[in-house]
């Protein structure tokens, strides 16, 4: 979970950003809500998709505007001042629009918004939303050239990339629970067995070592001499001799991801793949040689795509990798006409891979904190065709 100090020290980092003159922050994004408050709404429960507000005011106050429903999926205390709970469901009369629950709450809290002036999260409040509170809100941009910005939402992304320690351990977690996904594929992929089975003993697996109910996305995929480029969830394809079993997936605790990939191969590889799968893994090796901050990110990309073509083989044909945190992906990019600028503080992944016709396709992947010095990696999964 978020700690009460991360959260403080995320709301610090906003104001610091926000021009005087505004009050008050109306968030709506329910990942934005999570990053300054520690409420998420469980994706796994019945209140999954549904909406919640966050007041922020510039004397530090925070306000929760749910319904009841929404509120008890909360995995722990949110980190607010203040709390506005709609009784929508009650189990005794029938429910009305879901979503008024959160315009009456923003009724109930009036005095706190309608004095003063705000500005609001436009991305992640309905229309109706920003109707109610127009009257106080300020356009943007707002404040002198130093501090415009093209919006809340943006803002927040933008802060998003320095990440606190509470966050980085989340993430830590989520490795962890990917490194025995990754050693229980290396036990199950093998002729006979199917993708979803791969992917079922991966879930447990992670589940397993996580302590609690998560998702796992990804590709579970097997690539071959035919079908040298596949991705997606897993099929009721049966493994065969010679494939390649491509395993990239990430594990989502609180709404943090982290992202790892190894690809294994079924059976004994051949002489080609075993040359693919240390082309690739110099590449990997590579590019985080040349992670560090204020490095450009296509220059990271370069590194590993230079090595592909050294080795006779194409350019990386995807990213070479990409920001980490509550979405999938963040910035920064690591493509070669990427804008990005590594920062102290971002949380990447470096995945070359390499796709050839007539042997088949692989991917491996660590994730990495990027320093002043270079890059920490965070995961730990074994960088392997074979188990042994």
């Amino acid at each position: 979970m978020l700690t009460t100090e991360g959260c403080l020290e995320r709301r610090k980092h906003f104001w610091s950003r926000i021009p005087d003159g505004v009050d008050w922050v109306l968030i709506g994004d329910a990942r934005h809500v999570q990053y300054f408050s520690n409420f998420r709404i469980n994706p796994i429960s019945f209140s999954a998709d549904q909406r919640c507000l966050l007041l922020l005011q510039r004397g530090g106050t925070a306000t929760l505007l749910t319904d009841n429903f929404v509120r008890r999926t909360a995995d722990a205390d949110p980190v607010v001042d203040n709390e506005i709970v709609i009784s929508w469901y009650t189990h005794k009369k029938s429910v009305v629009n879901r979503d008024h629950a959160l315009l009456s709450a923003l009724e109930e809290c009036r005095e706190r918004w309608s004095h003063d002036n705000g500005l609001v999260e436009a991305e992640g409040v309905t229309q109706a939303v920003a109707a109610i509170v127009a009257e106080a809100a300020l356009p943007l941009p707002v404040g002198d050239s130093n501090q415009s910005f093209s919006s809340v939402g943006t803002l927040i992304r933008d802060l998003r990339r320095q990440k606190l320690p509470d966050e980085i351990e989340l993430l830590k977690r989520c490795m962890a629970a990917g490194d025995a996904g990754h050693a229980a594929a290396f036990n199950v992929a093998k002729p006979g067995v199917t993708e979803l089975e791969v992917y079922i003993a991966i879930q447990r697996a992670v589940e397993l070592a996580a302590g609690c109910a998560c998702a796992v996305y990804g590709d579970f995929r097997a690539t071959n001499a035919e079908l040298y480029k596949a991705g997606g969830l897993p099929t009721k394809y049966v493994l065969r001799d010679g494939d390649l079993f491509i395993a990239d997936f990430s594990v989502i605790i609180h709404g943090y991801r982290s992202d790892f990939t190894n690809t294994i191969a079924v059976g004994h590889p051949t002489h080609q793949q075993v040359r693919q799968f240390e082309t690739c893994r110099d590449a990997l090796l590579a590019a985080e040689s040349a992670v560090k901050a204020g490095v450009r990110a296509s220059d990271v990309y370069d590194s590993a795509s230079a090595v592909l073509l050294d080795r006779g083989y194409p350019a990386l044909a995807h990213h070479c990798g990409h920001g980490l945190g509550l979405e999938h992906p963040e910035t920064p990019i690591l493509v070669p006409e990427s804008d990005d600028v590594l920062r102290n503080g971002d949380i990447i992944t470096i995945e070359p891979g390499l796709y050839v016709e007539g042997v088949g396709g692989m991917r491996f992947e660590h994730n990495y904190a990027v320093t002043t010095t270079g890059a920490d990696r965070l995961s730990n999964h074994r960088i392997s065709l074979t188990k042994s």
